[in-house]
């Protein structure tokens, strides 16, 4: 039996995608007796009231006033790098997300030389699409990926961007696309409408409840959201719940204020746990302009929701136009307000739709096997593979 490695994951401690996948990671890698640490500035969204053994240490910056609105995170974050792996011997610095997380790590493997650990970089979207080709940062962020042992990407889009945006060729940077992952336990088909009914106490029978979850930055397009259920609710009743928050969301709740819709829309806010009200509901709107995954549209066709989203980045990958889903271009919004009509009017195709999206998580989209396939890489880092 081979044995345990002792791994250290860095993410951004937030609601967004990459700190769910990379904690759901840790998570696993725990429950299969590998030593796990977090270095962090603060303790990861999915950490809080957990009972595996993991272990969090923090990152704190110095306040000192010569320092302030400096931008030392990246310091921080090095230095605590180099006293973890010092101290607890780690086998693999896991880092998502590549400004600056990747930036750190080699900064750390430079100082601890052949006592450094092995580095993984998962990259997850706007780290390269946006933040790292910015001119400001693509130099680093390149060169910081290019000093990586393995680089993985969650989409075959994302890494076609990679090798793109940052004029890398192929050969130079092989990039394994290990897709995101879902709890099909946590996340399966339970139509118990109670949980929407809570929020609407008068929902008629046949009110299908359309649901948008993200963190209400621009490029959720979040008015977008809400013109595509006005104009679905013009010809057919129906109710919206908003989950998560951000700089789109108060001019939303302005907007559906205006419009005289407060009763029919539910903003909730930043919610841990919401499986049950996105299981509960119809269509999962995604019209997003930039998603190299998607993983909110995951956990909804998990459900067996139907998703309805632009026909952009990694969305293709996972929702099969016509099959579990509907696509249409970016800021479509007419288009998109007739799909989810052709879905809530025809209940055998939502039935048919809510099945195959179900079935295809199930054969693609499960924990363990994603998770076997970052083991398998800490392992051969950790055997003593040449780096890449």
């Amino acid at each position: 039996m081979s044995p345990p490695l002792n791994l250290a994951i860095t993410c951004f401690p937030t609601f967004g995608g990459s700190g769910m996948v990379a904690t759901e990671i840790g998570l696993a890698m725990a429950d299969r007796g590998h030593r796990v640490h977090f270095i962090a500035r603060d303790l990861p969204v999915r950490l809080h009231g957990m009972t595996r053994k993991v272990i969090f240490h923090e990152v704190t910056e110095s306040d000192y006033p010569a320092l302030a609105h400096s931008g030392t995170y990246p310091l921080a974050l090095a230095s605590k790098m180099i006293e973890v792996a010092s101290y607890e011997h780690l086998d693999i610095l896991h880092v998502h997300y590549a400004v600056p997380h990747a930036t750190a790590a080699w900064m750390a493997r430079e100082v601890l030389g052949n006592q450094a650990p092995r580095i993984v970089t998962t990259l997850h979207g706007t780290d390269t699409t946006l933040v790292g080709t910015d001119p400001t940062y693509l130099p680093i962020t390149r060169f910081s990926i290019l000093r990586s042992d393995v680089v993985t990407t969650p989409s075959a889009f994302l890494r076609r961007a990679t090798w793109e945006g940052f004029s890398i060729p192929p050969e130079s940077l092989p990039i394994e696309v290990i897709p995101n992952f879902v709890d099909t336990e946590r996340y399966a088909p339970r139509r118990d409408r109670a949980h929407v009914r809570a929020l609407f106490p008068n929902l008629g029978d046949g009110e299908p409840v359309l649901i948008h979850v993200s963190n209400f930055r621009p490029v959720k397009r979040i008015g977008d959201v809400v013109s595509i259920f006005t104009r679905v609710h013009r010809e057919h009743p129906c109710r919206l719940v908003m989950i998560g928050d951000g700089p789109e969301r108060s001019p939303a709740e302005r907007r559906v204020r205006e419009l005289g819709l407060e009763d029919r829309v539910a903003f909730l806010g930043k919610q841990e746990s919401f499986a049950e009200v996105l299981a509960a509901s119809d269509v999962f709107l995604l019209p997003s302009e930039q998603e190299s995954f998607g993983l909110a549209a995951l956990e909804a066709l998990s459900c067996g929701i139907p998703v309805v989203a632009s026909n952009i980045g990694g969305i293709p990958e996972q929702v099969e136009h016509g099959a579990r889903g509907y696509l249409a271009p970016m800021g479509h919004v007419e288009a998109m307000a007739g799909h989810v009509l052709a879905l809530v009017r025809d209940p055998e195709r939502w039935r048919r739709f809510s099945h195959n999206a179900r079935q295809h998580v199930l054969e693609r989209f499960q924990l363990a096997p994603a998770i076997d396939r970052y083991e398998a890489i800490y392992r051969r880092l950790a055997g003593g593979a040449a780096a890449r």
